[in-house]
């Protein structure tokens, strides 16, 4: 089930407010024209703001996604209707044969048993065509990045349009490595309302990661710093094998 934080149309529609600027989304652009990418699939799409950008630059998408929450801000970014949205898991997919399937910011640890990381690796697999090619990023969990955020305590407060102030705080709530669980509160100041989204992050390593994607066929081509978080996160680029 996904997290509140995309499931709950209170927290999907001010999901893009404090999430800021995505600095990483351009270096999936450049990857996506590196590759020669003209159709992409974008595995756990969120409110769909890669999406929008790879349509934007011409290319044929496929966005997936289990929040319909998220899903709903997405398709409305979408007034075209270029992109074929899906509500569900990677399996759901109709559409086969994509050269590139992305997936950014912290979905790649969302998958916290074996069984579901294999799972999804192979699904995206099946939608690649022979030759495609995946690529995602992890935190890399040497950078212990959980303790930045517990020692972080500040409220953030955002007057977000059409919802007015809204607080958020986060709060580690667990670390039982490699799984790490944190909490995100938000306070909708106009009518005092109060809604929290838990979530857990399963944090695996580079070499962890690239067993596991050489076992649900693929050959890792590279592995990259993030350009927008040097030294945290790795971004892998990984190809189908035939």
């Amino acid at each position: 089930m996904p997290d509140a934080i995309f499931a709950h149309p209170r927290l999907a529609a001010i999901y893009d407010a404090f999430d800021g600027e995505r600095g990483d989304l351009t270096a999936y652009l450049d990857i996506a024209d590196e590759l020669g990418a003209d159709r992409v699939l974008d595995v756990g799409c969120g409110t769909g703001s890669l999406a929008i950008l790879l349509a934007d630059s011409g290319r044929e998408v496929v966005a997936v996604d289990p929040a319909g929450a998220s899903l709903a801000v997405a398709r409305s970014k979408d007034r075209a209707g270029r992109i074929t949205w899906v509500h569900g898991e990677v399996a759901a997919v109709p559409s086969r044969d994509v050269d590139l399937a992305v997936m950014t910011g912290n979905v790649a640890q969302v998958f916290l048993t074996d069984h579901d990381w294999a799972q999804a690796l192979r699904g995206i697999r099946a939608a690649l065509r022979p030759g495609g090619h995946l690529v995602f990023e992890t935190r890399r969990p040497e950078r212990r990045a959980w303790e930045e955020w517990a020692a972080d305590e500040a409220r953030l407060t955002l007057d977000v349009p059409g919802t007015g102030p809204v607080e958020q705080r986060r709060e580690v709530t667990a670390v039982d490595l490699p799984f790490v669980s944190f909490r995100h509160t938000y306070r909708f100041l106009a009518d005092g309302a109060v809604v929290t989204s838990d979530s857990t992050l399963r944090f695996r390593g580079r070499a962890e990661v690239e067993a596991s994607l050489t076992a649900a066929g693929y050959r890792v081509r590279d592995v990259r710093d993030a350009p927008d978080r040097p030294g945290r996160e790795f971004v892998f680029i990984a190809q189908r094998t035939t």
